[in-house]
């Protein structure tokens, strides 16, 4: 019954947002877990090459500084930020690429927005935005920096129900096109803390 209810008030509800409420509420949502985890898919348009580089993997987010990109396919490979440590891991190549970088540096934009540390209504002008998706029972917004940034926009596509993020499309001053699809999202699951800690063979050659 209570299924049956939340479907009947469904199309009300996605019409009455407006799109500050829908961006509060966003915000609000991933400012309120602990931690998160996700499977994605990342597809990248670059303006001078014709087919778009798809890679597939899990994330791991816990606050307030740890995140994890576990890129597994087409190349085995991870991005590790633990605060202000940033790790790059090749297992084919063999290689670690390490550096650290300043609390400007850790605020890149949809990382940011990920983390629940960006306030979008402090940083962008939003507006509803529709544009074609494969999900059904969303809200879609555009955000659109106030200050000079990376992006020129970014589109966010929000779970009606959960309130979290399903897809981030964003655009920069290139015209490159960068997407991210979420799936089988968990929050507030506890992490091992092993989860944030590279296995790195002895003869990996180590960049800094």
């Amino acid at each position: 019954m209570k299924n049956i209810f939340w479907l009947l008030f469904l199309p009300i509800l996605v019409f009455s947002q407006t799109a500050e409420d829908i961006a509060l509420k966003t915000e609000a949502k991933l400012r309120s877990f602990r931690s998160l985890q996700a499977d994605f898919k990342q597809i990248y348009y670059s303006s001078t090459v014709s087919n778009p580089l798809e890679e597939e993997g899990r994330l791991y987010l816990q606050k307030p500084g740890w995140m994890k990109w576990e890129y597994r396919k087409p190349e085995k490979k991870i991005f590790l930020i633990k605060n202000n440590l940033y790790q790059e891991y090749y297992a084919e190549e063999k290689q670690l690429v390490e550096k650290t970088f300043s609390d400007e540096e850790n605020e890149a934009e949809v990382l940011s927005l990920l983390a629940g540390k960006r306030g979008i209504l402090e940083n962008y002008s939003v507006e509803l935005s529709p544009f074609p998706t494969e999900n059904s029972n969303v809200f879609q917004i555009k955000l659109t920096p106030l200050t000079e940034e990376a992006d020129t926009f970014i589109l966010l596509e929000i779970d009606v129900k959960t309130w979290l993020i399903k897809k981030v499309v964003s655009f920069d001053w290139t015209s490159n096109k960068q997407e991210f699809h979420f799936s089988r999202i968990e929050i507030n699951k506890n992490l091992p803390k092993d989860t944030f800690e590279l296995d790195i063979p002895a003869d990996v050659e180590i960049i800094k």
